[in-house]
């Protein structure tokens, strides 16, 4: 595939951040064997894109395969079609799985035993927002999915304005300092979360997709622009406004404080 000069000159700063990240935090190693969550957004598609280019290079030497999750009874929609060509061109392997949730059901929430402590979100299942409800039940088929193929890591696309606003969310609601790690052990099961765009920020990863072509998500999803965590962008944002420094300063609160690596 050809590619203009920006582009070139992007992708090569998107994959030394990358390449930094994974030397960084320690989320590759050789006979990994990676589970990506491809939900179809920008973000899914460039950790898709860097892992399958990755791992044609063989260092370290992993194995990547993918998993897009469909949910029944929400109108988000992104092309398999699309999907599938995609990971063809990276020889990565695409499993489809379709599934669906129950607002306000009980009976199948047992959310310590996956140890979500990075949602966000607290209280009782019956009053889990949608948004909750949704994410906990495509990570549910992506561990289930991740155990019965053999893999030992399941890779995530949050990108650093992620990391940063989930930060934020948490000191605003919760009262607590902490984000979703880079790489997270997780306890009951022999998994670990890995989050390889940890260093690389949105802004970058939209100019990415608008040059590289990405297609985007067929329908949105109706509860995206109904969350805390939008007005925890529009705050971030106003503190970049005040110091242009503002994402670096909290970064290097979460590397002194040990938060990008839970064992």
């Amino acid at each position: 595939m050809k590619r203009n000069n920006e582009e070139q000159m992007l992708f090569k700063r998107l994959n030394e951040r990358f390449v930094k990240a994974f030397a960084t935090y320690k989320l590759l190693e050789d006979d990994d064997y990676v589970l990506i969550g491809l939900s179809g957004g920008k973000d899914s598609l460039l950790l898709t894109e860097l892992l399958g280019r990755r791992a044609q290079i063989h260092h370290p030497r992993f194995r990547v395969e993918a998993v897009h999750v469909r949910m029944e009874n929400l109108s988000y929609e992104t092309s398999t079609e699309y999907l599938q060509q995609f990971c063809d061109q990276l020889q990565v392997p695409l499993h489809v799985v379709t599934t669906s949730f129950e607002q306000g059901s009980s009976s199948m929430f047992q959310v310590s035993s996956f140890r979500f402590q990075d949602s966000g979100v607290k209280g009782h299942s019956s009053s889990k927002p949608p948004c909750f409800l949704c994410s906990w039940n495509r990570r549910k088929q992506m561990f289930n999915l991740a155990q019965e193929l053999g893999c030992n890591k399941i890779a995530l696309g949050h990108h650093r304005d992620d990391l940063i606003h989930t930060t934020l969310m948490n000191l605003t609601f919760q009262g607590r300092f902490g984000t979703m790690p880079a790489r997270l052990q997780m306890r009951k099961m022999p998994l670990s979360i890995i989050r390889p765009l940890c260093l690389i920020d949105e802004a970058d990863i939209c100019r990415y997709a608008q040059l590289s072509g990405y297609q985007q998500v067929t329908k949105l999803c109706p509860y995206e622009h109904d969350t805390n965590r939008t007005s925890v962008a529009d705050l971030f944002a106003a503190m970049e406004a005040m110091n242009p420094e503002a994402r670096f300063s909290v970064w290097q609160a979460l590397e002194s404080a040990g938060k990008l690596v839970e064992e």
